[in-house]
């Protein structure tokens, strides 16, 4: 008698779909669900290495690069759990090797969401947190000398904040986004983020306005946890393109990073002062050099030199990718462009798609001043994504020529039609899930 065919394993998209369709909100705040499902599983959170976790507005996953890239270049092992993914899921999830982490494999990622899947039975979860849970499982069970924790959405009431003891709590830059979930103030948004501040265990904090800083300022008071403020305990600046580092066990003079943009440099400064705060790590100047310079995070500010979407551009034109989608975002890639712009000046064209739920106009109007010439372009295979019109409309509010296009492929191509002294440099900008999309079209999806 023939034996029944096992039942097959799905795809990670199959997965993703089947897992998704368990709570009906996409973005659920709470941690209720996640000290349900960890419990069921044994609490792998609590059997990790020690945990840096990073939380802010902007920058977590540019300082969660150096972090990484920093740790790696001393020799160690770096689990990594960041979001959102922009081409595959597996850019979530990177596991500490010595020599270099890698990305989960499709066959064990599956497994590890088996699990929680097969664990859950069905009840109401979010997928993030699900995805999260995933990440515990897959590093409890991984050998490695530290974890990068990267907060999903605040910090109260995020996935990850289930952690009862960290190395280290770091806090980006915080600005106004998600207001719909955390609050319509900096400081209420300050005050979630901030939560993810542990009892006694450091905080170090990039610069802040001081609304944000008062709030970070109490609550490290409160769970008594020792605070190193930039402009307070640490300094970052930048002299003749060097990063200089300085605070009180001395001076780092340290290469430029290979990120482009100033506030790259802010990025790293965030980085160094928090592995100088963490007692057990010991990193020698080299390991600092080398994690500057070889600290990579796609869609930051990232110039696309070659790939399918760069043949479709005017000849000798420069694009780059950003996926800044906030007021904050959109001042630093705009600082960044001014930049450029004093290196070798340029006409600049925008291609930009955006969310929903952002502010457009506050985004643009960072750019009103460097360019006239938007192209508004929608967001493929995104419900919630913002109608190229209504985009449109803000642009056009802030003085701009606008452009409709179906997507990034026709409006490469239609810049292409456009007659240019000097070849353009084009920005697409918006969204990280415009980047992701336009990274799978130009074939360089993130490794």
């Amino acid at each position: 008698m023939s034996q029944p065919d096992a039942p097959q394993q799905p795809s990670l998209d199959e997965l993703i779909a089947r897992l998704s369709a368990l709570h009906p909100s996409r973005i659920s705040l709470g941690l209720e669900r996640m000290h349900r499902l960890l419990g069921q599983l044994d609490h792998p959170e609590r059997k990790l290495p020690p945990v840096i976790h990073v939380a802010g507005t902007n920058g977590k996953g540019s300082t969660v690069a150096y972090l990484r890239a920093m740790l790696e270049a001393a020799g160690l092992r770096v689990h990594v759990f960041t979001s959102p993914w922009l081409v595959r899921i597996n850019e979530s999830y990177r596991l500490g090797k010595v020599g270099g982490g890698v990305l989960v494999e499709d066959e064990e990622l599956i497994s590890a969401l088996l699990e929680c899947e097969r664990v859950n039975a069905g009840a109401p979860i979010t997928f993030f947190e699900v995805k999260t849970v995933a990440a515990f499982v897959l590093f409890a069970r991984h050998p490695a000398d530290v974890v990068l924790l990267e907060v999903g959405l605040g910090g109260r009431l995020d996935s990850t904040n289930v952690v009862e003891q960290v190395a280290a709590s770091v806090l980006t830059p915080i600005s106004m986004d998600h207001m719909e979930f955390l609050g319509d103030t900096r400081a209420l948004i300050a005050a979630e983020k901030a939560a993810i501040i542990k009892r006694g265990c450091p905080v170090i904090s990039a610069a802040q306005e001081p609304d944000a800083m008062a709030v970070i300022e109490a609550g490290a008071r409160r769970q008594r946890a020792p605070l190193f403020a930039a402009g307070e305990s640490w300094h970052v600046s930048v002299e003749r393109n060097r990063l200089v580092y300085q605070d009180d066990r001395g001076l780092l003079d340290l290469p430029a990073p290979k990120l482009f943009g100033r506030h790259q440099f802010d990025n790293a400064g965030l980085a160094i002062a928090t592995l100088r705060a963490i007692d057990q790590f010991k990193l020698t100047t080299k390991a600092f050099e080398d994690g500057i310079v070889g600290a990579e995070w796609p869609a930051r500010m990232q110039r696309l030199s070659s790939g399918a979407l760069t043949t479709l551009a005017p000849q000798g034109a420069e694009i780059w990718l950003d996926g800044g989608h906030n007021a904050e975002g959109g001042r630093v890639v705009a600082a960044a462009l001014g930049d450029l712009e004093e290196r070798v000046s340029r006409q600049l064209v925008m291609i930009v798609g955006m969310m929903g739920n952002k502010d457009a106009a506050a985004f643009l109007a960072n750019f009103s001043g460097l360019t006239r010439h938007i192209i508004v372009v929608p967001i493929p295979n995104e419900s919630k994504a913002m109608a190229p019109t209504d985009l449109a409309a803000a642009a056009r509010t802030l003085g701009m020529r606008v452009e409709i296009a179906d997507g990034v492929a026709s409006a490469l191509a239609g810049i292409a039609r456009l007659a240019y002294e000097v070849p353009p440099r084009i920005l697409i900008t918006g969204s990280l899930y415009l980047a992701g999309h336009v990274l799978d079209l130009n074939g360089t999806p993130p490794t």
